[in-house]
């Protein structure tokens, strides 16, 4: 099925930061296949064409590059669509989710609030200065977008554990509400909002898909369908605030 997002102008502009990943791909893929889509960017570490769509290069240990790899996804004029597929809940180094308060650890912290927090940041902050403007004549919708989680909510937390991912999520929802308020200033047509995608079948989710229940462990393409379809149907008046995959608001 070939997905249109028809609240974006015809020859819409976009990049997907984060496109070697599972959901990034699917986004990737989707975009790429949309009749009204100009142009689209593939934005990753490597740099290396993604599905056949050019790439650009970004790295956190190189702010510059982000802001450098917006602007070649730019060169063609303002951005219409701009999502930051990035983040991770574990590695195999200090970053794993904490069962208890006592695995809290310095490198645990700054490792999800850097990759969780601080890179969509900066993406998100190159994005809005890239964004197409209102326009007397044509105004234009435009959307920055960031994947955060549920688990960010400070009211739905029942449960406890994962300290750090949590927080990092939360810390993202804030910078994307904060964003928000400063946008509306000057686009009254643009969004900045935050994405919870679901259980994906990925490598970032697998080793916590055992307890998930029947149904709920989607596949790239079916979560990155289902997040554009939401992104599809918001409105300026929705921007700041976080959305899951069926288009429910989670609250912070």
């Amino acid at each position: 099925m070939t997905l249109t997002l028809t609240s974006l102008p015809e020859n819409y502009r976009a990049v997907v930061f984060g496109a070697s990943g599972g959901i990034g791909r699917a986004l990737l893929d989707h975009i790429q296949n949309d009749p009204r889509c100009g142009s689209v960017y593939a934005a990753s570490r490597s740099g290396v064409s993604v599905s056949g769509v050019p790439g650009v290069a970004f790295n956190l240990d190189d702010p510059a590059s982000i802001a450098a790899a917006m602007d070649a996804a730019a060169a063609d004029g303002p951005l219409h669509l701009v999502i930051a597929a990035t983040g991770a809940l574990h590695s195999e180094g200090q970053m794993e989710p904490e069962k208890s308060w006592r695995h809290m650890s310095a490198p645990r912290l700054a490792d999800a609030f850097a990759i969780n927090t601080i890179l969509p940041s900066l993406i998100i902050q190159a994005g809005l200065d890239r964004l197409a403007r209102d326009s007397r004549d044509a105004p234009e919708k435009a959307v920055v977008a960031a994947l955060s989680a549920r688990v960010g909510s400070i009211s739905d937390n029942r449960l406890g554990g994962w300290h750090a991912y949590r927080a990092s999520k939360a810390a993202l929802n804030q910078v994307i509400r904060t964003c928000s308020i400063e946008l509306a200033r000057k686009s009254k047509n643009a969004l900045c909002v935050g994405l919870h995608p679901g259980t994906v079948d990925t490598p970032l989710s697998e080793p916590f898909q055992r307890g998930v229940p029947e149904g709920k462990l989607f596949t790239p393409a079916y979560s990155a369908e289902r997040l554009l379809t939401v992104l599809d149907g918001l409105t300026p008046q929705e921007s700041g605030r976080l959305f899951d995959w069926a288009g429910e608001e989670i609250t912070p």
